[in-house]
């Protein structure tokens, strides 16, 4: 029996699980974090549900996968229809509070937070119309995608850092007014940063902080080493991915991400010195994780929208009250799995509602209990030609493409998924029919492109929405958007 205590939930945007000291990466400056795994419990294969903001988030939220939800893309994003863990927590008394980036569709929704504070929602209600057009076969080249990476990594400041500063002054005033006022059950308070996404512009003291010349390259990211995927020549295509020749280039990239690391690192820093300042730190486990990664290069491939592990595995941390310390667990896990988790973390209860979850509470593998579980993700949005589907039992780790030849992966031996054992692979006809029990592919991604074709006729046909432009990133509140024609 789980003690109910609090919870302190930070979530990043775009941070590759590879990318931190706590994961192995000998350069990461992620001293936090990593004071929060050695502490803690780490989950080695951790992912999200779907490598982009919205999906992923709507499926944290609610435990449930797009195909389950229709949440699909950064257009078609969580409203509130489905119940999620915070409304299903705040209605039972406990008080769940939100600071920062949220990335559903608009605050008046009932999203099931007690208080939303500095939310960051889609831009106006909307979000990012363009890639609707997918279920059409039509979606444009997302101009200026290419370029935030090559032309805008370096010394300076995107918008998201003074936001995120912002976010962690709220929480720490958050965490010092329920210390005064104090409260009958275990509460929920849930940061989330906008960083690490890119453009990877960072302030000088932590661009200095990183060896730029001495920096790790991503691996399989020259030309004659990236994959020629049907699926990955799409992407590149749609995210105009230049040829990724520059070596230089490629430093500053993965200087510009690790330093952004750095920044986002400083600020969970603060905000755990903020809970310590606050009296509270002893009776508050704190959770860590991030809605997807970044390949930055990887596979001569920028940002995530794809099923490698570059982009769906994240970062999973827990540490507090009743975790144990320096334990890491070799469970698959899933962003499906924190309703059930959080909800025991706090001494909630799920309703009959919650009986059909995919998900499990981690606490038993938290405590040493471990299963042998598949990990599942799905992807339906922006630079992707058709569904795709990654389905891993064990090291193997299958990548089901509608209409494409399937990807097949031994991850153990190859961790950086270089060498594909391809379509006609014995396991292939296995992990196929595990992936289907789960859903059917072709049905999912018929159903996904109607329900987009369904949301551009909504925003006035196909014609209103090609000249709507491109958003390049969504800004935080009051800021303005990046739109090219």
């Amino acid at each position: 029996m789980i003690e109910p205590k609090n919870l302190l939930f930070i979530l990043s945007d775009n941070h590759n699980r590879a990318f931190s000291g706590a994961y192995g990466h000998p350069q990461a400056v992620t001293p936090n974090l990593d004071g929060l795994a050695t502490r803690g419990v780490v989950f080695d294969a951790a992912y999200a549900s779907s490598p982009l903001c919205c999906p992923s988030r709507a499926a944290l939220a609610t435990g449930r996968f797009p195909h389950q939800t229709g949440y699909w893309d950064n257009a078609i994003t969580y409203d509130g229809r489905v119940t999620s863990w915070m409304r299903r927590l705040r209605d039972q008394g406990h008080e769940v509070v939100s600071v920062g980036k949220l990335h559903f569709r608009a605050t008046e929704d009932d999203n099931g937070f007690s208080e939303e504070r500095l939310a960051m929602h889609i831009l106006n209600g909307k979000g990012g119309v363009s890639m609707l057009l997918r279920g059409f076969d039509g979606e444009p080249v997302n101009k200026g995608q290419f370029e935030l990476y090559m032309e805008r990594s370096g010394v300076g400041e995107a918008p998201y850092q003074p936001f995120d500063r912002e976010i962690t002054e709220s929480a720490i005033e958050w965490l010092a007014e329920r210390r005064r006022r104090g409260g009958d059950k275990p509460f929920v308070l849930f940061v989330s940063y906008p960083s690490p996404h890119p453009p990877f512009s960072v302030p000088a003291e932590f661009w200095e902080g990183i060896d730029e010349a001495g920096v790790r390259l991503p691996t399989g990211w020259r030309p004659e080493e990236r994959s020629e995927h049907p699926a990955d020549r799409h992407l590149r295509h749609i995210m105009d991915t230049g040829p990724l020749i520059d070596e230089a280039q490629m430093r500053r990239i993965q200087a510009g991400y690790l330093a952004l690391i750095a920044h986002l690192d400083t600020e969970i820093g603060k905000l755990l010195e903020g809970l310590e300042e606050a009296g509270l730190a002893q009776d508050t486990r704190v959770l860590y994780t991030s809605d997807h990664g970044d390949l930055a290069g990887q596979n001569g491939l920028l940002g995530k929208s794809c099923l490698y592990e570059g982009s769906i595995g994240v970062p999973l941390v827990m540490a507090g009250p009743g975790i144990p310390e320096g334990r890491r667990v070799a469970q698959i896990a899933g962003h499906v799995d924190l309703y059930p988790t959080i909800a025991e973390a706090v001494g909630g209860r799920l309703e009959a509602a919650d009986d059909d979850l995919p998900g499990r509470s981690l606490f038993p593998a938290l405590q040493g209990e471990e299963a042998a579980v598949q990990g599942f993700a799905e992807y339906h949005a922006a630079g992707s030609k058709a569904g795709s589907f990654m389905l891993r039992d064990g090291d193997l780790k299958l990548i089901y493409h509608v209409g494409m030849p399937s990807q097949l992966f031994e991850l153990e031996a190859d961790p950086d998924e270089l060498s594909d054992l391809g379509p006609d692979h014995p396991e292939v006809a296995r992990l196929e029919a595990l992936l289907r029990r789960i859903c059917d592919p072709e049905a999912v991604d018929a159903r996904a492109k109607a329900d987009q074709r369904a949301k551009v006729e909504f925003w006035g046909g196909r014609e209103a929405v090609e000249q709507e432009g491109l958003l390049v990133y969504t800004p935080p509140p009051g800021g303005k958007a990046e739109i090219v024609a």
